[in-house]
This record gives structure tokens, C-alpha cells and sequence, in this order.
């Protein structure tokens, strides 16, 4: 089958606010916001929008149709999307393919979250739990742990790359320190507030290595992107701002998962691997070509084991990459610029998208006051357990129409 260039040609968000902190926010509200930015982003009519895909993970099953009616009653195809906290990016990996394949010229990608407060609980306790493999191997590993259960699993395995590495709780206070300090130049960051290293370590444990200000926040908010073919972009004279995505994988846990009785694995490490391996071996890239990279930071241990499994250093190197401030400005790599899950805010369903409009505008030069210099290669980690991870790798489309736009 022949596949398509697609470029992501518009994108827009709302800003992540602490739930119910804003009134008038539900989720129709939300989208409208995203869609129209993203719309006026591309400079085109939902009318040419040919189908539309829409995450989210809490609330009915329609609620995609219900956030769309209102942009225009097209009669398109609304698919419906829930793959935990990855759906997002999920969203866009399905709009790439109908696009890729050839089903459609133009398509658009919409999350959006309206969340309790608080941390995430269980909403269907008649039925098997989909983590309960996870529960069973961390139970078998660590003993039965009270608390939430997101922080436990990811605190486990920063404890066990301390273990094993030599890491120490200072390397996951300064990822929460770097991430604090980047939102403060991002206005859709739900915090924007600068911590010192001290506030980091000594606000309240959560468990093991994480601290609070170690953890991502429950937030309410949307992101919206559109994608098209080469032969949309074109006509709408839109080769200046359209961002390919040169490769985009999904993976899904391994056996090695559950097998290798690692709490590195269980959190989702060999999947994010592999599929970081397939995209850059569909590129002439390798993953120190990158600049830029938006990471799922939902915890700093996260973001932490994220480096070695995305190949930015080798494996239990990660510790000496952060050493070296080679993970933000000034240093090889800028990861998480917009501020990551944990200041920026974690709507599950639009995350994944956030982090692709975040690239999107550093690609594009448009991030303002935390723009990454020279940024040319850009790379997108979204996560969700139980399990899904989407890696895409993004480029401008165009470099030479960038240029000539300036002069």
C-alpha cells in the first residue's frame, strides 16, 4: 500500500486547569475551544474536516459526538477513543492512518478531560480490574502497598533503578525542578509556580522517591490537532507551518512485562523501547539527532527510565544525562520545555495531543519565551498503563517555505 506524507497543519488548546477551577469548563466548552483554535491555526472550515477522532477516558460513550456537534452537523464519521492516559496520542496515530492510507485528505484529532479532584480511583468494581496483573507482580515484588495506586507502581521503579544504577532521590527532584521551571514560561500550564530544589524534596511524600511535587496534577482541559496529505497542504498554501510526522508507533505490553518481575518493566520500560526502536528505524534519524522531546512525565521516575528506553543515553545512564543538564536548555536535549505532566497538568485524553502541539509550535518557532534554539527534530513519548505507548518523531514539512516566509 502506498503511504502518504501527513503533516499536522493546525493545532490548538485550551489551558489545564485544576478540576472545576474554571466555571462555564465542560467538556463541550473545552473542545469548542481547542477545535476553533486549532481550525483558525490551519486557516480552514470544519467543513473540510473529512472524519474525526476524539479521546477522552471519563465520561459517556458519545461524548465525542456531543463535543463536535456544536463545531457543525457534517454527518462525518466520529470515532470515540479511551486508551488510558496514551489516549490522546491514540487519537492522533488513528487520524495519521486514515490519512497515511489514503482513506481521507484531511482529519481531525481532539482529547479532552473533565476530571474529579484528587487521584484516580476505580470506577467499575464489579468486573476484572485491567491492572491487576500489575497489582499481582508489584503485591509479589514489594508487598500490598495502601495508597494510590499510579505513584506506587512508578515510585517501585525508581526505588529499583536506585537499586540497580546507583540514581539517588536528588536525580527525580531535579526532573520535578527542571519541569516546575520550564511551565513558568507556558500559559496553558495549569502551574506555573518556580520550586527550589529543597521544596521539591521536602514537600509531602508520596511514595518511596516521589514527593507531591514530583507527581502530575488531575486536570481539566482539551488539545486539538489536525493532519493532512501533501496534496491539502499544498492548495492552502499551508507548506510553512505543516510539521510532518516522519514515523509514529503504538506498542502494547510484552510478555517481559510480567515475566521479568522488574517494576522498570511493569511500568511500561520494554514497550517504550521497542517502539521507539521502530520509528527510528523508519528514519535516517537516531535518537541524538533529537532537540526537542515531550515526555510522559506523569511521575519524575517516569521521566527518568523514559531516558534510557527512548535511547537518549545508554541504560542506566540516565542519572549522569541529568548530571549534565542534558535534559533542558543549554544541554543536548530540552525535554518537556511546555513544563510535562507535572506542571503543565495531566487531562488524560488530551495530553498526548498537548505534547504534539507543543512540537509542533517549537518546530515551527512559534514557543515564544521557551522556544528550544535551532530546533529541527522532534520527539513525542505518551504513555498510558495497562497498556499502550505512542512514540511519534516530527520534522517541518517544508524547511525551504519556512525560510521564504521570513524574507
Amino acid at each position: 500500500m502506498l503511504k502518504r506524507r501527513v503533516f499536522v497543519i493546525g493545532c490548538g488548546m485550551t489551558k489545564f486547569e485544576k478540576p472545576g477551577r474554571r466555571e462555564n469548563f465542560d467538556y463541550p466548552d473545552m473542545a469548542k475551544e481547542a477545535v476553533t483554535k486549532a481550525l483558525k491555526d490551519a486557516k480552514i472550515d470544519y467543513k473540510e474536516i473529512k472524519q474525526a477522532i476524539v479521546g477522552f477516558c471519563y465520561g459517556e460513550s458519545t461524548s465525542g459526538q456531543r463535543a463536535l456537534y456544536q463545531m457543525g452537523m457534517t454527518g462525518i464519521p466520529i470515532y470515540n477513543v479511551n486508551n488510558n492516559c496514551s489516549t490522546g496520542s491514540t487519537a492522533l496515530y488513528m487520524a495519521k492512518q486514515l490519512v497515511e492510507g489514503g482513506h481521507n485528505d484531511c482529519v481531525l484529532a481532539l482529547g479532552f478531560e473533565k476530571m474529579e479532584r484528587g487521584s484516580l480511583g476505580v470506577k467499575w468494581t464489579d468486573r476484572t480490574f485491567p491492572l491487576d496483573k500489575h497489582q499481582a507482580i508489584n503485591s509479589e515484588l514489594y508487598g500490598d502497598s495502601k495508597g494510590p495506586r499510579a505513584p506506587i507502581l512508578f515510585g517501585n521503579a525508581g526505588e529499583e533503578h536506585m537499586r540497580k544504577y546507583g540514581s539517588k532521590p536528588e536525580h527525580f527532584a531535579k526532573i520535578a525542578y527542571k519541569n516546575h521551571k520550564h511551565s513558568v514560561n507556558n500559559p496553558y500550564s495549569q502551574f506555573r509556580d518556580e520550586y527550589t530544589m529543597e521544596q521539591i524534596m521536602s514537600s509531602p511524600v508520596i511514595h518511596r522517591v516521589l514527593t507531591k511535587l514530583q507527581c502530575c496534577p488531575t486536570s481539566d482541559g482539551s488539545a486539538c490537532c489536525i493532519v493532512a496529505n501533501e496534496d491539502f497542504v499544498r492548495p492552502h498554501k499551508l507548506e510553512p507551518q505543516a510539521v510532518e510526522i516522519l514515523a509514529m508507533e503504538m506498542c502494547t505490553d510484552l510478555e517481559s512485562t510480567f515475566s521479568e518481575k522488574s517494576s522498570i518493566k511493569l511500568v511500561g520500560y520494554d514497550m517504550a523501547k521497542k517502539a521507539a526502536e521502530k520509528v527510528f528505524a523508519q528514519t535516517n534519524y537516531k535518537p541524538q539527532d533529537v532537540d526537542v522531546v515531550e515526555l510522559h512525565d506523569c511521575f519524575s521516575a517516569n521521566e527518568l527510565i523514559t531516558y534510557e528506553a527512548l535511547g537518549l543515553c545508554p541504560e542506566g545512564k540516565a542519572h549522569e544525562l541529568i548530571d549534565r543538564n542534558d535534559n533542558t536548555y543549554g544541554g543536548k536535549y530540552v525535554i518537556n520545555p511546555s513544563g510535562g505532566l507535572i506542571s503543565k497538568g495531566h487531562p488524560l485524553g488530551a495530553t498526548g495531543l498537548a505534547q504534539c502541539s507543543e512540537l509542533c509550535w517549537q518546530l515551527r518557532g512559534e514557543a515564544d519565551k521557551r522556544q528550544v534554539k535551532n530546533c529541527k527534530l522532534a520527539l513525542q513519548h505518551n504513555l498510558g498503563l495497562g497498556g499502550a505507548v505512542v512514540i511519534g518523531l516530527y520534522k517541518l514539512g517544508f524547511p525551504e517555505s519556512k525560510m521564504q516566509s521570513k524574507l
